[in-house]
């Protein structure tokens, strides 16, 4: 896995249009091979996670079926992924949030446009698969990315992907939310919200921004630490009766992952954050959008995204 990561971080590293699309075809193979059923022999599974990098659409075919994830975490090469994620060396989301601020200053046009939108997606899956990579968003460098990425000069596709991005840097994690505060990103969101020439696609997407925004929160991701005795009960209850059903790698983590970026054993988890009441995220949004209040109550009537995200 460190070869094909390799292979990949070069490509994305480049300049070159062409080798950062291979360099996110790679990086997508690679997530394909952990998330998808394997119904091929594991040399044949190496020889088309290489086509797929190439980007060759006569090796294109119809991809298995997604696997449970029961079936995920069962998986070795995920155990195997979600540890090396714990490193700098081999995180995948530090190497793509990096091609985005290169793509970024490439200006728009229709190759580019592509190239980011590969990039956002495979960002999501990144932090889906691996939590703790959520963290890197707390730090105001790349959440500005993801703010820049909402400017009107961006196509909506952009756009409302940059939207589904950022709800998965936020969710269930407090200390990214005061990030993107911090910054404005209220501010910059009401307005692409208010502007005439946001699409009506995008407006819908920041219509369920708000929601979301407007839920209570809840603890961050727990680190590996609380659950270095690999006793599922030392993890929050959000992370048991998560959709992620990831708390098992966070339990093997613990015991096998590598050192974070402060030395220790712990993921890069971002427990510390400070969390907001409805009410106070309410007086916030209050300042930018006059029709607050009705969302509230929409809301309360509601209960979307199960009624507790983070």
């Amino acid at each position: 896995m460190e070869q094909l990561l390799s292979l990949a971080f070069d490509n994305l590293s480049s300049y070159d249009g062409l080798k950062i699309r291979k360099g996110l075809r790679q990086v997508e193979g690679l997530l394909a091979n952990i998330c998808l059923a394997r119904s091929q022999t594991s040399k044949d599974r190496r020889v088309s996670t290489m086509m797929v990098g190439d980007g060759d659409p006569g090796h294109e075919q119809e991809p298995p079926p997604p696997k449970t994830l029961a079936e995920i975490t069962e998986d070795p090469a995920f155990y195997e992924f979600f540890k090396l994620q714990e490193g700098f060396e081999w995180n995948v989301a530090m190497r793509l949030v990096n091609t985005l601020d290169r793509l970024l200053a490439r200006g728009a046009d229709g190759s580019n446009d592509l190239l980011i939108l590969s990039a956002l997606d495979l960002v999501q899956g990144v932090m889906l698969l691996h939590p703790p990579s959520k963290t890197l968003f707390s730090r105001e460098m790349y959440m500005n990315l993801l703010l820049d990425l909402l400017e009107p000069d961006f196509c909506p596709a952009i756009q409302s992907a940059t939207v589904v991005t950022l709800v998965t840097a936020l969710i269930d994690t407090p200390s990214n939310t005061r990030t993107f505060e911090n910054l404005d990103g209220l501010l910059t969101v009401t307005s692409l919200f208010r502007s005439r020439s946001t699409s009506r696609d995008v407006k819908l997407k920041l219509v369920e921004f708000l929601y979301f925004y407007l839920m209570p929160e809840t603890p961050s991701i727990p680190s590996a630490r609380a659950a270095s005795e690999h006793d599922s009960s030392a993890l929050p209850a959000l992370l048991q009766r998560s959709p992620s059903k990831l708390a098992k790698a966070f339990a093997f983590a613990a015991g096998a992952g590598r050192a974070g970026s402060d030395g220790s054993h712990r993921p890069r988890s971002a427990d510390d954050g400070e969390t907001r009441t409805q009410e106070e995220k309410q007086g916030l949004l209050g300042r930018h959008l006059s029709s607050v209040q009705e969302l509230v109550e929409d809301l309360r009537q509601n209960t979307p995204f199960g009624g507790v995200v983070g």
